[in-house]
């Protein structure tokens, strides 16, 4: 579809670029179901993404993701939920550091957090069931998207929610158009770009409902547990 340099940040938007390093990054677009993603990064290795990507100058393209976006999703889910929701087991999926399920176990939720970059010897069968899960700014960043889909397979009871975040490309990515959405940026690990209809697509391969409340905000689930009915409608 098109190429970008690799130093494509999602900072661009606040007017900050970074000098171009020469690094093309190819990006491919499903002509079915406006699927857009960059191939390349399908063969790195966990080491290759901590190096060229997650390494000590990442904060600089996502200044929010050590701790202000964290607090501030964690704030959402108590306003959302309650101070102490008995009813949810919650798992935070891509959790990074951790300090999202922290700040919830600290106002009385059962919460956990699994991050597949950071807990690399923990795998996913090992960690249980959960009624809520959340996965806040990953969807974008996993390669092999059929494998992120397998994860909260395995890890969704099937009374249970998935609430994610990530930009949909809707009027953004088109055939014939070039690649110039900001959110579209390999330096900030933006390698898996979803359409609402990819969206629907990678829920219907699951077995799962789809729906979004927001540009950004999304959820997956099979049957609705009654502590989100007032949240998601059943059809």
């Amino acid at each position: 579809m098109d190429v970008v340099d690799f130093n494509k940040s999602c900072e661009e938007e606040r007017g900050k670029y970074l000098p171009l390093v020469g690094h093309p990054i190819y990006y491919c677009l499903c002509e079915e179901c406006a699927f857009c993603f960059a191939p390349e990064f399908f063969d790195w290795t966990l080491e290759d993404f901590e190096a060229k990507i997650y390494n000590s100058d990442y904060v600089v393209v996502d200044p929010d993701y050590v701790e202000n976006r964290p607090r501030s999703n964690a704030q959402n889910m108590v306003e959302v939920f309650g101070e102490a929701p008995s009813a949810i087991n919650h798992l935070d999926y891509g959790g990074g550091n951790g300090l999202l399920s922290s700040i919830l176990r600290d106002r009385g939720w059962k919460s956990a957090t699994y991050d597949p970059f950071v807990d690399r010897r923990t795998k996913v069968d090992q960690l249980g069931k959960f009624n809520l899960i959340t996965a806040f700014e990953v969807f974008e960043h996993v390669p092999d998207v059929t494998r992120l889909a397998s994860d909260l397979a395995t890890l969704l009871e099937p009374e249970g929610v998935v609430f994610f975040s990530t930009m949909v490309s809707d009027n953004e990515i088109a055939p014939h158009k070039r690649l110039g959405w900001w959110y579209a940026s390999p330096r900030n690990g933006h390698i898996s770009l979803f359409s609402s209809q990819s969206l629907h697509v990678l829920a219907e391969s699951n077995g799962w409902n789809f729906g979004s409340f927001s540009p950004n905000f999304h959820s997956f689930w099979s049957v609705v547990p009654e502590w989100a009915s007032g949240l998601i409608k059943a059809d």
